[in-house]
């Protein structure tokens, strides 16, 4: 392959685009690679599609490789498999829906766990035919209400989505973790740095999941790790709950007059002021949080969520438990229709299903019985001090609302948490039986009786890891890409108006193009060096070769981008040099 750029279909520019959040985002866009369409759209440009096919190249060879089979579905799909399987419902507003023009509702495949369970069950009925593992590559349509940082999280991205059918669980076990060998082998491959963490089902249902993280700062999933190795996407963290405490020498409850603190740290500096024998802070306060729950069929729900007031409420990881139902703070008008909460002072008092205001109250898991609290009486300026759990009042439940802070005790003991930031470049499920329930997919097993198969769902962010690889090897210059997944080998230079220089720049382009090299020619008479050197470097591929005022000395400069090591070549040996470093993956 030899790309001219004096004919290739690129414009770079020196400025960042307005909208652009993340490196990624702000890179791609100035070298060429994408152009934005509408909000969380994107055109692909010759350089981008070279590095999106790339990517596509190796999770292909990986998945076929681990003996997955490929098919393709249409990304225009009927209603009636996701009506079955509730998620015409479920998804909600991030759902793509039209019509035909004989009024037939459509939709635009967000995922396709349903159409993978049809096509099994109408070409399969023995478990001799199981296990199958189907992928496919595909475009997928979310309508985001925010999308950003550009193809990182778009309305329109390509994914590689397969799915494992077996007839048991063992099985499923044994398929889920040749997807997740074929994963290491893939970010490997595509030079992606990863961490393997827990992560929540969610929506899709099933037992185990785990989710691949290219760690960056800029990546918008926050994770844990420990020094024992616990690792999980902040929304599985479970909180390691206290044991339960005797109460039986706590006061009873009283009410105290606490007039102008409806915040925490009101509260705190009344409580100190009042009670000065004791030392007052956050984490002695029961914080009642209200929320509203919008539900994928349309109704709304009230909640109220209580935990300790040195805590704040991490809406990811509500939300993440009470999927597919969306999260949105308590408004004016919801306070209004519920005349039982007095808005700075409300308490467990009219909390709960079966108290004064109905509203289902779940708690944080430190909020164990014994444990004793202040917090609004529900009347304005006042509060209840040695308010106990279990004694006191008896809440709906508990519920993993509160924030991950550094320094928590690991889930599993293996010492306190740390907090990175990491991009998702693959989430991998069990999913069990939800989608073949739904779908009635079922087999005659070796005794001839007809059981329900078994799946698991592996998704991989074909976009997204163009997105992550650029954000996780990129310099102040410009991008820098594995040679994996590079638009080109070799980015070949030639500066200045001598004749003899483009002669020989074009005959090293020619003998590299015939030993299989990948060459991105600068060929334009016209732009001055320094923008050529400036080009060379922000496009970012691995090797930079300058043919200009050396040629003279019968050498040409050959530099690493991504170490920025550089080294004079002879040009009677540039050729095969090339062809070997590339040839040896360096």
């Amino acid at each position: 392959m030899l790309l001219r750029m004096s004919t290739l279909f690129l414009r770079t520019l020196r400025d960042d685009p307005a909208d652009a959040e993340v490196p990624s985002h702000k890179l791609l866009v100035r070298a060429g690679y994408v152009r934005r369409t509408a909000p969380g759209i994107y055109t692909w440009l010759p350089l981008g599609m070279l590095v999106l096919r790339a990517v596509e190249r190796v999770v292909r060879e990986e998945m076929d490789a681990a003996g997955f089979q490929e098919v393709h579905f249409p990304a225009l799909l009927p209603r009636e498999p996701y009506e079955a399987s509730n998620r015409w419902t479920e998804y909600g507003e991030n759902l793509f829906r039209l019509k035909d023009r004989r009024g037939n509702d459509m939709l635009l495949g967000p995922t396709h766990e349903e159409m993978f369970t049809l096509l099994v069950k109408d070409l399969y009925s023995s478990y001799k035919d199981l296990p199958v593992s189907l992928y496919q590559i595909q475009t997928k349509y979310r309508d985001e209400a925010r999308p950003r940082a550009g193809i990182l999280r778009g309305r329109e991205f390509v994914m590689k989505d397969s799915y494992s059918f077996d007839v048991d669980d063992a099985g499923l076990e044994r398929s889920y973790q040749r997807h997740r060998d074929a994963y290491v082998r893939t970010f490997d491959r595509l030079g992606l740095p990863y961490v393997i963490v827990s992560a929540m089902s969610g929506a899709m249902g099933g037992s185990k999941s785990e989710e691949f993280l290219a760690p960056c700062e800029s990546g918008e999933d926050t994770y844990v790790r420990s020094p024992g190795g616990y690792a999980a996407n902040v929304e599985a963290v479970t909180t390691v709950a206290p044991p339960a405490l005797p109460y039986d020498d706590v006061p009873a409850a009283h009410v105290e007059d606490t007039p102008d603190s409806a915040t925490i740290e009101t509260l705190v500096a009344v409580a100190a002021q009042r009670f000065p024998r004791r030392d007052w802070s956050a984490a002695d306060t029961l914080k009642n949080v209200l929320v509203m729950l919008h539900h994928p069929d349309g109704s709304r729900e009230p909640l109220a969520v209580g935990l300790p007031g040195d805590r704040e409420v991490d809406l990811k990881r509500l939300e993440a438990v009470l999927s597919p139902a969306e999260v949105t703070p308590f408004g004016d008008a919801d306070f209004a229709a519920y005349p039982a909460l007095v808005k700075g002072y409300i308490g467990p008092g009219v909390l709960g299903e079966r108290n004064a205001s109905g509203i289902r109250y779940l708690v944080d898991p430190r909020v164990v019985a014994g444990t004793r609290w202040v917090t609004g009486a529900d009347l304005a300026g006042k509060h209840v001090f040695d308010l106990v759990v279990g004694r006191d009042f008896v809440p709906d439940g508990t519920i993993e609302a509160a924030e991950v802070r550094p320094g928590d005790e690991a889930p599993d003991g293996s010492g306190p948490l740390e907090l990175a930031r990491g991009i998702e470049i693959g989430h991998i499920f069990q999913l069990g039986r939800k989608y073949a329930d739904a779908l009635e997919l079922k087999v005659l097993d070796e005794n001839g009786k007809q059981v329900v198969v078994t799946m698991g769902s592996y998704g991989l962010g074909v976009t997204r890891a163009v997105a992550a690889i650029a954000e996780t090897t990129h310099d102040e210059l410009g991008l820098c890409w594995p040679r994996e997944v590079a638009p080109a080998d070799v980015h070949l230079v030639a500066t200045g108006k001598d004749d003899a220089v483009f002669a020989a720049a074009e005959k090293l382009a020619a003998d590299l193009d015939a030993a299989g090299v990948r060459v991105l020619y600068d060929d334009r008479r016209a732009v001055s060096p320094g923008v050529k050197f400036k080009d060379s470097e922000l496009i970012g591929v691995p090797t930079i070769v300058v043919v200009g005022k050396r040629l003279a000395d019968g050498v040409v400069e050959v530099k690493d981008r991504r170490t920025g090591e550089r080294q004079d070549l002879p040009v009677a040996i540039a050729a095969q040099h090339l062809t070997d470093l590339v040839a040896a993956g360096e």
